[in-house]
């Protein structure tokens, strides 16, 4: 009697799976390009001949760093919404957002925060 909820028909799915998206890494051209990310990677004692992984760091990379910016534009904005009545009129001719330094530091202090929990 086989007590593992997983058959080895669903490991292989997985395994197929797995493989199928490390093979669509070599199409794929990430923002961040291969040659920064093992450069990064060689600096911290990483070395990996293998491009696909190179670009699976650079994938997640690219979507940490895009959650970060994407929170930082919510602090942003909840900070511009916070102005004071008197000056809302004047924010509303000019819709631009400014992303302060305040902004990422909000956010990257709730992630570490996070982090170390």
């Amino acid at each position: 009697m086989n007590h593992n909820p997983q058959s080895s028909d669903g490991k292989h799915d997985d395994d197929s799976a797995l493989s199928d998206f490390l093979a669509s890494l070599m199409d794929y051209a990430p923002t961040i390009p291969d040659e920064l990310v093992e450069h990064y990677l060689a600096k911290s004692g990483f070395q990996c001949p293998d491009v696909r992984l190179i670009r699976l760091v650079a994938v997640a990379t690219q979507k940490f760093v895009a959650e970060v910016a994407s929170d930082a534009l919510q602090h942003c904005k909840a900070r511009q919404a916070a102005v004071v009545k008197d000056k809302r009129e004047k924010q509303q001719k000019d819709k631009r957002l400014i992303l302060t330094m305040d902004d990422l530091q909000s956010h990257c202090a709730s992630i570490f925060i996070g982090v170390w929990k």
